[in-house]
């Protein structure tokens, strides 16, 4: 089981030097973010149950899931592409879904 782990070890620390980033940084950030990730999941699901709006919810969700991303962006190098495409459509969205909420509100008259 030892070895097991050694193996494993050394591949996130390869990894990690591929990258150019700290193994155990983007562990704690990862980790941080999920945890972030599926608070505010769970605080827009139940918004939405209470029709309540739950935008700003999904915007630090995307954001949350978008740390450790942008990190290995920042520092990393030799990055897949799809990590770009990941966090470009995530940021679109959020964008996107503000001014969508913020237009709709500008067209409403005042009571």
């Amino acid at each position: 089981m030892q070895e097991f782990f050694n193996i494993i070890k050394d591949w996130v620390v390869d990894l990690g030097d591929k990258h150019g980033v700290d193994p155990l940084l983007i562990f704690c950030l990862y980790l941080c973010s999920k945890v972030s990730l599926f608070t505010c999941l769970g605080w827009a699901i139940n918004n939405m149950r209470l029709k309540k709006p739950f935008v700003t919810q999904l915007l630090f969700a995307g954001i949350s899931f978008c740390v450790p991303y942008t990190y290995v962006m920042i520092v990393g190098r030799n990055i897949a592409p799809w990590v770009y495409a990941v966090i470009a459509f995530i940021f679109v969205f959020g964008v996107y879904s503000i001014w969508r909420k913020v237009t709709v509100k500008v067209d409403q008259p005042a009571p």
